[in-house]
């Protein structure tokens, strides 16, 4: 098993933006996700259909049928990236996100990094619509959006270092892989596991979408060439 733990690109300013994103993301899980597991399946299942993106239903919006409403099938797209599945969804998700969404608003600067993540969102979950325009399983969480910030890592630092924990049965360790492999490896993994399930069990039973997955990541690796950087203004000795 490999997880990543934590990169050495250093940054120059704070990152408030994914702070909030992330802070939101907990609060969201926290205080109506939570609850609704605890009054049981029935409660979780109706927010997540509720507030999901559920690509059959925005299709069928999207072709004007009246029973589904198109400003509330396409406000679902965002409702839909602050929703997981569990604890170790929304764990897993936001530990990549601490990671490398830090460099990436300290590289645009704080409101872009916001637009950026967005819309590698919404780039994720159309993708994921077009893999499979007629599925009726919700898809929730902010991995398609952080796959994004993953793409973009990879562009503007492929030399970066990413320390990994290393979990061979009985033996653990910690190794450092360059950015490139890592992030390169990820992408290729979900690739073929998209090519693999996009006919298959994520659509109709539910599972990882992986086809979100690399639509995210091939916005952000194609966005952030067209996002301009940031301009620093020096003052008193200090950016």
């Amino acid at each position: 098993m490999f997880f990543p733990i934590r990169d050495d690109q250093p940054r120059f300013s704070t990152p408030f933006v994914n702070y909030f994103i992330i802070g939101l993301n907990i609060a969201v899980y926290l205080l109506i996700e939570l609850p609704a597991q605890f009054q049981g399946g029935r409660a979780f299942n109706l927010l997540i259909a509720q507030f999901g993106l559920i690509p059959h239903d925005l299709t069928r919006a999207v072709a004007g049928t009246p029973q589904y409403p198109l400003a509330l099938n396409l406000l679902t797209i965002f409702t839909s990236m602050f929703l997981h599945g569990s604890l170790l969804h929304i764990v897993g998700n936001l530990w990549f996100l601490w990671i490398f969404g830090d460099n990436i608003e300290d590289y645009l600067g704080h409101f872009p990094y916001l637009i950026f993540y967005l819309l590698c969102g919404v780039a994720a979950a159309l993708t994921d619509i077009a893999i499979a325009p007629l599925s009726k399983v919700p898809t929730i969480g902010a991995s398609g959006a952080i796959a994004g910030i993953m793409g973009a890592y990879i562009v503007l630092f492929p030399r970066a270092r990413v320390q990994m924990l290393v979990v061979l049965i009985v033996f653990i360790t910690f190794w450092w892989f360059p950015a490139w492999a890592f992030l390169g490896f990820w992408f290729l993994y979900q690739f073929i596991a998209t090519s693999v399930t996009a006919t298959a069990a994520h659509h109709q039973t539910g599972g990882i979408a992986f086809a979100a997955h690399v639509g995210g990541f091939v916005a952000g690796l194609v966005m952030i060439k067209i996002f301009p950087k940031r301009v620093r203004s020096y003052r008193y000795g200090t950016w």
